[in-house]
């Protein structure tokens, strides 16, 4: 008998201890994925910047090309 309840004692306390360690993992690997979630986040928003930066950049050659294209046609006129 007194071996029996040392079984048993020594199967609750593994039981407890996997699923301690269990849950640990769970709540190990939710943290990992939140943490991959926000990279790729960031990583979304870092490119959706540097396309807007590129856009910007492309507008402000346009709109100076232009400003040249009108300084070279007032010269070219009073001339």
């Amino acid at each position: 008998m007194k071996k029996s309840i040392s079984l048993f004692t020594m199967f609750i306390a593994m039981v407890l201890t996997l699923s301690m360690t269990s849950c640990r993992e769970t709540k190990e690997d939710k943290a990992e994925e939140a943490i991959e979630e926000v990279k790729d986040g960031v990583e979304d928003a870092a490119d959706d910047v540097e396309d807007a930066a590129e856009d910007v950049g492309d507008d402000i050659e346009d709109a100076a090309d232009d400003v040249e294209d009108e300084v070279e046609d007032a010269t070219d006129s009073d001339s």
